[in-house]
């Protein structure tokens, strides 16, 4: 277990960190991140929280399962989906229900809503990193904890 001093800093900070891992998941098509990195980011609060609080009995490793499980399935449920046109036909693009705004030639000003199904792949991604490495940063926390009794 980490000092004191650590554990009240981890507090506050690791909704943040969060935070700001769902922000490059979901900016991923307009900024540089997107499904990996922000899961990675996000996944560093698991790390964070282990390490501060000494131990991994705060996660369950079958909800991390379930994480990464689901954000697999959704994506490949995206990609099977334009399979009528192509394999992963971008089919909510220029007219979809959601992030179907018009795409227009040339760099993209910043809008939102114009990237098809692109962000919900970011998004599928982040969850199965997001859980992917945080079963594995449990499984080296119960190692590690285990080591030092």
């Amino acid at each position: 277990m980490m000092s004191k001093i650590v554990r009240s800093m981890t507090r506050p900070l690791y909704p943040f960190i969060i935070l700001f891992g769902a922000y490059l998941v979901v900016h991923g098509h307009l900024t540089p991140g997107g499904g990996f990195q922000g899961g990675a980011v996000a996944a560093s609060a698991i790390a964070l929280l282990v390490v501060a609080y000494g131990g991994t009995r705060m996660f369950r490793k079958g909800t991390l399962t379930a994480m990464e499980s689901s954000g697999l399935i959704v994506f490949i449920s995206l990609a099977m989906v334009g399979m009528a046109t192509v394999f992963f036909y971008n089919f909510l693009a220029n007219g979809g229900p959601i992030f179907g705004e018009a795409i227009f030639y040339g760099p993209n000003p910043g809008y939102f809503n114009t990237a098809g199904v692109i962000p919900l792949m970011n998004m599928a991604v982040g969850l199965e990193v997001i859980g992917g490495l945080g079963v594995i940063i449990i499984a080296l926390g119960k190692k590690a904890f285990e080591v030092m009794e």
